[in-house]
């Protein structure tokens, strides 16, 4: 089992090599790439030095290659598919480059892992983050009853801008304490002591392209008409994104059916103990697998609605470890040569 990673220095591709020891995934050669930049940087990997190769068009560096995993943004995806599954590579993309390509499969485990056999281009998407963590939620719901319509308040870390988002936010809390102006370059606005309802840019619907990912990303996963309205703010937290969810659904949920679905769901985590001050909180998330989901309710403006709250590690879940998952899948059921 040959393995690549393209975009290895950035902090999703030092999430994959994290993932890919803890899950002790089986490779026997592993491959980094990245820019001229990043070229020749040397990571460590189950105890082997390992040099990251410029990523170049005129070679055959993915010729023996089983599985890339790509994470250096959606034109470099777009300009190197090619060359990646030419030899019959399979491409889990961790960008928005193909996404809602219908010959593309969009897939989170949990939902519907067998998308990936269907892979025409011999690419697999990984949905956007903030998409993973609610729909490993929904699904569960979705078993007791079709889910209608959503809506979601999403609060996203820093860190799903990137690690230079991430030093940024840090900066700013330091300058700030020491009496000095705040560096701003990363985001629209200061981050730190404040919160910007912007991610991404403004589409005509004025809705932004990250909560119209949600709209369309959910639907295609779940082969589902559910409709999704959200709104996707940026917060001062490091890492781990939150998210607040309304779920309509064709028949009345209890709050214990649901607390039932949740507990028994695939990748999910039930923490709800609101009379012990007991629920998911970004700060003591970070580098877990699972989604957490606590606060379930019953919608007061809804017969047929549910509210709860959820908080997943969007570096980890939302992106390196949900791919790795799809790998890890395919490997069971025999799924990379199809």
């Amino acid at each position: 089992m040959n393995v690549a990673i393209v975009g290895a220095s950035g902090a999703v591709g030092q999430e994959f090599l994290r993932v890919l020891a803890e899950r002790n995934f089986p490779i026997d050669e592993l491959r980094l790439f990245g820019s001229s930049r990043s070229a020749g940087t040397t990571y460590q990997f189950r105890g082997k030095d390992i040099v990251v190769r410029e990523l170049r068009h005129d070679t055959d560096d993915f010729k023996d290659i089983d599985i890339a995993f790509t994470s250096a943004g959606g034109g470099i995806s777009q300009e190197f598919a090619a060359d990646i599954t030419r030899h019959g590579a399979v491409m889990i993309d961790n960008t928005s480059a193909f996404r809602m390509d219908p010959e593309v499969p969009l897939v989170v485990p949990e939902c519907n892992a067998a998308d990936a056999l269907n892979r025409p281009r011999g690419i697999i998407a990984n949905p956007n983050c903030t998409t993973i963590m609610m729909v490993v939620a929904l699904q569960a719901i979705e078993k007791l009853s079709h889910i209608k319509r959503v809506h979601v308040s999403s609060y996203q870390a820093a860190s799903g801008a990137g690690a230079a988002a991430m030093d940024e936010l840090e900066m700013q809390m330091k300058q700030i304490v020491g009496g000095e102006k705040p560096t701003v370059s990363k985001f629209a606005y200061q981050l730190a002591y404040n919160v910007i309802p912007q991610i991404d840019v403004f589409t005509e619907n004025g809705y932004t392209k990250e909560e119209m990912k949600m709209y369309h990303e959910t639907k295609k996963i779940m082969h589902s008409d559910i409709d999704v309205s959200a709104t996707c703010v940026r917060v001062p937290v490091m890492r781990s994104h939150s998210e607040a969810i309304w779920v309509e659904t064709e028949r009345p949920i209890s709050v214990e059916e649901a607390r039932q679905a949740i507990a028994g769901g695939e990748g999910l985590t039930l923490q709800d103990n609101p009379a012990e001050k007991d629920y998911p909180m970004p700060l003591f998330l970070a580098g877990c697998d699972n989604v957490y989901v606590g606060r379930i309710r019953k919608d007061l403006a809804n017969p047929n609605g549910l509210t709860f709250w959820l908080v997943s590690d969007q570096i980890k879940k939302g992106a390196a470890l949900n791919a790795v998952q799809i790998a890890e899948w395919l490997i069971a059921n025999n799924g990379l040569n199809k």
